[in-house]
């Protein structure tokens, strides 16, 4: 991957004369079964383009309570696009029910924001890395149509998706209008993420990005690690599913801890500990023991497995927190 960054071709991309990014665009747009596509420099950034391409300032947007555009990105789609979000419930394994998308469409009125556009997140990160089936795609798909709504799909993690379920990706990307996904996290890449969609819907995108100030001048040195990702990183990606169940099953063995192994279908682990312990002490203590996880509560923890984690990396993981439990509580 560093050796196609160092020596790939470059050029401008802002007038879209890197030779480089445009192989990158050519193969994201084909691999997600769309007509063309724009590399951004974030999956935030790719988020908000797509969403101020389909959106105008007082449009509504349904989306789950626990998706990653309304959670943590800085609240940009209402910041920089005046765009409102309708939230309806996260289920546990990652959708929202079709039933509740019906009730939250608004009525034609004056008073009230416009119904716009639907917002799926697929892996669903804050319910467990959860995979949204084929099926359940296809539903949302023939439910935005009947009811002239568009589809925007945070596909951050849309390979880990594909892996878990054993279908092409394009499966779960046909309904979208259109599709972000991340080069980094599984994928590896050092940064970097594509938007997908219609031509017309990329030409508009390509005018947001310059708002937004993503437009890069000789940004093939990044596109070439998206290339080799795409090319190589997919492939491997059961890995890392594999060492995340690994872990998890550690995790299950300990009594002082907790974890549904049900949920556990991609990269990605919520545990909680059931002793009274500060979490920042047990953070600290992984932490000089070169263990990285993420506090989300006093009780609830994450954990991600990715290309840098082997089967060695989790059993050194699972030593460090059994070295805890005897040491702290």
């Amino acid at each position: 991957m560093r050796d196609l960054m160092y020596h790939t071709p470059l050029g401008d991309d802002v007038f879209k004369e890197d030779p480089t990014v445009n192989l990158l665009q050519e193969m994201a747009a084909q691999r997600m079964g769309k007509e063309d596509a724009i590399f951004v420099p974030s999956g935030t950034m790719a988020n908000l383009v797509s969403l101020i391409s389909h959106c105008s300032p007082g449009d509504e947007a349904i989306l789950g309570d626990k998706a990653h555009i309304f959670l943590n990105e800085a609240g940009g789609m209402s910041v920089v696009g005046g765009i409102h979000p309708h939230t309806i419930p996260n289920q546990p394994d990652g959708t929202i029910r079709v039933e509740d998308m019906k009730k939250a469409i608004r009525k034609t009125n004056d008073h009230y924001p416009r119904t716009r556009i639907i917002c799926l997140e697929n892996t669903q990160n804050s319910c467990n890395g959860a995979p949204l089936p084929v099926e359940y795609m296809d539903s949302v798909g023939e439910f935005a149509k009947a009811h002239d709504l568009l589809i925007h799909l945070d596909g951050a993690r849309i390979f880990n998706a594909s892996v878990a379920l054993n279908v092409d990706v394009k499966e779960l990307t046909r309904h979208a209008d259109s599709v972000a996904f991340c080069l980094s996290k599984g994928l590896a890449a050092p940064v970097g993420s594509v938007i997908c969609g219609s031509g017309q819907f990329i030409a508009q995108a390509r005018r947001k990005r310059k708002l937004v100030g993503g437009g890069m001048r000789q940004v093939g040195v990044l596109a070439a690690a998206g290339i080799v990702a795409l090319e190589k990183m997919v492939s491997r990606l059961q890995e890392d599913h594999d060492n995340a169940r690994k872990f998890a099953e550690g995790i299950a063995d300990m009594q002082e801890f907790s974890v549904d192994l049900n949920t556990i279908k991609t990269n990605i682990i919520y545990f909680s500990i059931k002793a009274k312990v500060n979490p920042e002490t047990f953070l600290f203590y992984l932490g000089k023991r070169g263990v990285k996880i993420l506090s989300l509560s006093s009780e609830t923890f994450r954990a991600v497995t990715h290309f840098g984690i082997t089967g060695n990396c989790i059993d050194t993981a699972l030593s460090v927190i059994r070295d805890f439990v005897r040491d702290c509580c």
